[in-house]
């Protein structure tokens, strides 16, 4: 059983990703990464979908892990997650091995989580094997060139979603609530949250009490991606914490049936604060950023969030 962490100053030492790897600089999923290894520990086999994570971190022949990874490819990233839990629980059970059942981490972007790669995690959810599904989320492909993911947010410039004369906007759907869908059609879940690296000490926890369930859990968080995003590496914290504070990435966690917000802004910034910071919505108009605006104000009366301040439309 892993104990919540109480402060980041008793945070673990420890480092189970370590340097040598080739992200960008201030690379959001990068610090994901380092953050739940450390809050795993060293008990702890990590599947990898192809992903950026992917192709920064697998230089030929070394990786920045030092605890079990194995690559998966994108489609498949639960199923052989799902393969290693039931092989784990089969020889613990014969005594062919002694020890602990180890923390199973499927470690998937966005791509890999609730795209090309969602079939297999939704099975492996599913049929209930004992594992943490994480879905770290950078809202694009940026592994092959930033083009748009189900969960790039509306309005946002990729290489699939220009923004121009024609289609001024952007991208022009909504963005995938994967949390929620992962909710709704799991029943073997036994628990779900969402999380920020700016908020490290919440992000490690749900880390620790995900693995702590027994049986299947989702965890998925928001990454911030300089590249991608088109904002300075040094932004990467704030980026993140804007976001949160802005209403456009909620926290909560979903445990027994029971749904709690884990963090609510004292005062809600309007979205104006965090779309206005990124070059992928530099082309957004007035009108279209009080779209995105009455957009989030909708998600955060859903999730009992208070109304932004001061009022968009005032």
């Amino acid at each position: 059983m892993l104990e919540d962490i109480r402060s980041l100053a008793k945070a673990p030492k420890e480092e189970y990703y370590a340097p040598g790897h080739r992200t960008c600089a201030g690379c959001g999923p990068a610090l994901v990464y380092r953050l739940v290894a450390k809050a795993a520990g060293p008990n702890t086999i990590f599947i990898g979908p192809t992903g950026c994570m992917y192709v920064a971190n697998t230089s030929y022949g070394c990786g920045p892990w030092k605890v079990p990874w194995i690559h998966a490819q994108i489609t498949n990233g639960g199923g052989v997650g799902s393969g290693i839990a039931a092989a784990y629980k089969a020889i613990l059970r014969k005594g062919k091995k002694t020890g602990e059942y180890p923390n199973v981490i499927v470690m998937a972007g966005d791509g890999g989580a609730t795209d090309i790669g969602l079939t297999s995690i939704s099975g492996a959810a599913y049929r209930g094997h004992d594992m943490l599904i994480i879905c770290y989320d950078n809202e694009s492909y940026a592994n092959t060139g930033i083009q748009t993911s189900p969960t790039t947010p509306w309005g946002a410039w990729t290489t699939f979603t220009p923004a121009g004369p024609v289609i001024p906007e952007g991208k022009r759907i909504w963005q995938k609530d994967n949390p929620k869908l992962m909710a709704a059609g799991h029943p073997a879940l036994k628990f779900i949250a969402t999380a920020s690296l700016a908020y490290p000490l919440d992000l490690m926890n749900k880390v620790r009490r995900g693995l702590n369930a027994t049986g299947p859990a989702y965890l998925h968080i928001h990454a911030p991606c300089p590249k991608g995003w088109m904002f300075a590496p040094d932004l990467t914290l704030e980026m993140g914490r804007l976001a949160v504070q802005t209403g456009m990435w909620q926290m909560y966690e979903v445990s027994g049936g029971r749904f709690k917000l884990t963090l609510e802004p004292e005062k809600r910034l309007p979205v104006t604060e965090y779309v206005t910071r990124q070059g992928r919505f530099r082309h957004l108009k007035p009108e279209h950023i009080e779209k995105i605006q009455q957009f989030i104000d909708a998600k955060c009366v859903e999730a009992g969030i208070k109304a932004v301040t001061p009022p968009a439309t005032a």
